[in-house]
């Protein structure tokens, strides 16, 4: 299967909500064999977590690999649904708040039960913006495991609405609430009221946000959408992991890029400026589509990438961080694996 044609597989499992990988065999006859594998295909998933925890296998946020004796390489890349910010309240924290997480590459949904607040012109950066009561909430969204609940409402009512909605909902990645210790208070007791148990109400992150002393709306929306991305890109307690780089998929899939190869960030060691599963196409002329850093370091690989292009196959190549980073005056240390392959 053509690369092209194996990423818009990928994307289609993603937009029907599956966690998906791409399992690529370098051989050391230069082939390449890719497949893939998602939680449709629940024993195929099965062994393919076993294989994750194999002795000798490397993991590196959402990438994982394994050499061989051979030399050969297997790099698996996992892949979440795009996370989802779903941002309950339309005020001025909210407004920030959508237009910061469209930056960051969420798709932005914007609940509100007052149309001065909950339209398209207040909110031009959401991807969805719904006028509905709260109490109504369950019937207007179905929650997943990789979406962001921020509850910024006007009153401990609707909070409250919010809240009992997503703690009946299956684990979603994230969910926060704004509010005095006052009002958290009343709403965490009516929700024990409820039945719900501190194991339960523990998953809120109320105080929302990280602590940096945030004051105006846009300061405060800065500190939750940076516990935001500190979720998303560490390991979930259920399970989900970061996702690999999307962008150059999208591209390709698309047939947007007229890439000739292909680099991909599969192992870091120690300080570096991009984590594992960075990604960029690459024509021999130098267009790019990603990035594995900038600088340097993604110069070096990209030499690498066109005696790729000239000669075929696949290679790994090591970026040291230490001699690199020194030239341009930076201090990182770390070392970057790549693996570079023609398309």
């Amino acid at each position: 299967m053509c690369t092209r044609e194996l990423y818009r597989q990928l994307l289609e499992a993603l937009q029907r909500g599956q966690r998906a990988a791409v399992v690529s065999c370098y051989r050391k006859d230069g082939f390449v064999d890719k497949r893939i594998v998602t939680t449709e295909e629940s024993e195929a998933w099965l062994r393919l977590e076993e294989l994750l925890t194999r002795p000798g296998i490397t993991v590196s946020g959402p990438v994982a690999s394994l050499a061989t004796e051979d030399g050969s390489l297997t790099v698996i890349e996992r892949y979440a649904t795009k996370p989802r910010l779903i941002i309950f309240g339309g005020g001025h924290i909210g407004v920030a708040l959508a237009q910061m997480g469209k930056l960051t590459d969420f798709e932005v949904v914007v609940y509100d039960d007052r149309l001065a607040f909950a339209n398209t012109e207040r909110f031009p950066y959401a991807d969805t913006v719904i006028c509905d009561g709260f109490n109504r909430l369950s019937e207007r969204l179905v929650f997943g495991e990789n979406d962001y609940l921020v509850i910024a409402t006007r009153g401990h009512r609707h909070d409250f609405y919010c809240l009992e909605t997503a703690l009946n909902a299956p684990d979603t990645a994230y969910i926060g609430m704004i509010g005095s210790r006052r009002r958290v208070a009343i709403v965490m007791q009516e929700l024990r009221m409820k039945g719900f148990d501190e194991q339960r109400l523990a998953r809120v992150h109320a105080p929302i946000g990280l602590r940096i002393g945030a004051l105006t709306p846009a300061e405060i929306a800065v500190s939750i959408l940076a516990e935001l991305i500190e979720t998303k890109r560490g390991q979930h307690g259920n399970g989900v992991y970061g996702s690999c780089d999307l962008e150059v998929v999208e591209a390709l899939a698309a047939a947007q890029s007229p890439a000739e190869a292909m680099v991909t960030i599969y192992k870091t060691d120690g300080s570096v400026p991009i984590d594992a599963g960075a990604k960029l196409s690459m024509t021999y002329d130098g267009s790019i589509t990603g990035t594995v850093g900038g600088g340097c370091s993604e110069a070096e690989a990209m030499q690498v990438g066109r005696e790729v292009i000239r000669t075929g196959g696949w290679r790994t190549h090591t970026v040291d961080m230490a001699n690199t980073a020194e030239e341009d005056g930076m201090v990182c240390g770390g070392e970057m694996h790549v693996i570079i392959e023609r398309l």
